[in-house]
């Protein structure tokens, strides 16, 4: 994901907001190598998005769920910190 190039909708600004997560966290975990596709939902009747897994330089995983239908812009749908309640290794839903 370029960094440069990508925003989030109002959705996942609140949703930032309600869990606390930094910009800063968000530019670490969805700009590290070892970012993950936790799920891909191509039939997505607002268009293609996947479900990614990321890591903060602190460890923390952050999920967020980005829209792929256009190549200049990767949008954050939502973005969230998973509840270890209902997810197996963050990346498996229980």
């Amino acid at each position: 994901m370029r960094l440069s190039a990508y925003r989030l909708t109002e959705h996942a600004e609140h949703e930032r907001e309600s869990d606390s997560i930094l910009i800063q966290e968000i530019e670490e975990a969805f700009s590290s190598p070892a970012l993950e596709l936790v799920e891909d939902y191509p039939g997505d009747q607002r268009g293609h998005s996947a479900l990614l897994l990321g890591f903060t330089k602190s460890g923390l995983p952050l999920h967020a769920v980005i829209g792929l239908s256009s190549p200049a812009i990767v949008v954050l749908i939502t973005v969230y910190r998973p509840d270890e309640k209902l997810w197996k290794d963050w990346r498996v839903r229980l």
